[in-house]
């Protein structure tokens, strides 16, 4: 008999993955334990070994598909399958007997719509009878005259892709982000003139960690989660590091960001973002995070409004730093400025807080440089 294999359970509740890629074809022989599909979850990219010897007979799910765990991926060997065992035929349904001796029913009508809709549908080159109206008893509306001209358009449009893999969850995960969490953002300036003569060869990432810290120590409600009608207020500092990739952004986890010094703060950052560059970052990495970080140097533009990594209720992004004039004892002078901003779940955080504590981490970040002389 052959083998299905339905997608397993993978753990941490999961209920539905994708098969993000077949590392076998129709027909192929494999043996057992020989890798057989790679399924991407929310968390991460699993490689699963085939549990069963023999030719893949049929392979039911194609790369992109999202299927709830227990679903039949794949048929592998010769044979009547259980699945079929089980299946009755089915019958035809009495009203379908009853179709055979009806003759032809009358269609639909088309092409309902009032002088108006149908001058429109003219001006816009639009076949009227080819549409089906959203008006009462089917009467064709502007809407859909105008709707059927967009979709046109659309189809006539470039290159399309599926939203799938790593976008496919990070379009899920924003857009849970932005549909949750009531989102505000404070910004503020500073100073990096002074911590810029004495970094060196360290990025400005380990310093702005080991201040986030201090400010989330300082306004605890900033390291914390929302489940449900609770706050959790965490006493560790695992703080997530938004990376860049070219799948997409993911956020891996820095764990006990407060217990690390500069050196390891930078040499833990890199780890983490050359594992996620590279796809070889483990599920553990991608979870638990009490707040989030996010830089793109260069790139960060001079302002943005980086989303809540829900379920947390804040993130801290540095944003370009550039030579810019500033007052300094009454003079006009040159120094480096960057923007450095705070969005916050204001359901958790008010304002007045969420600006101490971006206060707090800028107040640190332009001690650095003084106390580092």
């Amino acid at each position: 008999m052959a083998y299905e294999f339905k997608l397993p359970d993978l753990g941490e509740g999961l209920t539905e993955g994708e098969v993000a890629r077949w590392l076998v074809s129709e027909g192929q022989e494999i043996a057992e334990d020989d890798p057989l599909v790679e399924i991407q979850t929310d968390k991460t990219t699993v490689e699963i070994p085939s549990p069963a010897a023999g030719k893949v007979a049929s392979i039911l799910v194609a790369e992109g598909q999202v299927v709830a765990v227990g679903t039949v991926l794949v048929v592998i060997g010769e044979g009547a399958t259980a699945l079929e065992d089980e299946q009755p035929r089915a019958e035809p349904a009495p009203q379908q007997e009853a179709a055979k001796d009806v003759g032809p029913s009358e269609p639909a009508p088309r092409g309902r719509a009032t002088p108006l809709v149908r001058r429109i549908a003219r001006e816009l080159g639009v076949d009227i009878d080819a549409l089906s109206g959203s008006g009462p008893q089917g009467q064709i509306t502007e809407g859909d005259v105008r709707g059927a001209v967009q979709e046109s358009d659309e189809r006539e449009a470039g290159r399309r892709e599926p939203l799938r893999g790593v976008r496919r969850l990070i379009a899920e995960h924003l857009t849970t982000s932005h549909r949750e969490v009531p989102a505000v953002t404070v910004v503020e300036e500073c100073d990096f003139t002074e911590l810029d003569s004495v970094r060196g060869e360290r990025t400005y990432l380990p310093y702005l960690l080991e201040a986030s810290v201090a400010g989330l120590k300082a306004y605890p409600e900033l390291n914390a989660t929302l489940a449900r009608q609770e706050i959790v207020f965490w006493e560790r500092y695992d703080l997530g590091v938004a990376v860049q990739t070219d799948e997409g952004l993911l956020v891996p986890v820095l764990r006990s960001a407060d217990e690390k010094s500069l050196d390891e703060l930078e040499a833990e950052a890199a780890r983490l973002a050359e594992a996620a560059r590279g796809g070889r970052l483990k599920a553990e990495e991608l979870r638990g995070s009490t707040f989030t970080v996010t830089s793109a140097g260069r790139l960060g533009g001079l302002f943005a409004t980086p989303l809540v990594n829900h379920p947390e209720v804040g993130i801290l992004g540095l944003h370009r730093i550039a030579e810019r004039p500033a007052v300094v004892k009454g003079e006009i002078v040159a120094r480096r400025i960057g923007w450095l901003s705070c969005t916050f779940d204001h359901r958790v955080v008010d304002g007045a807080r969420a600006s101490a504590f971006l206060l707090h981490v800028i107040g640190r970040l332009e001690a650095s440089g003084s106390s580092a002389r």
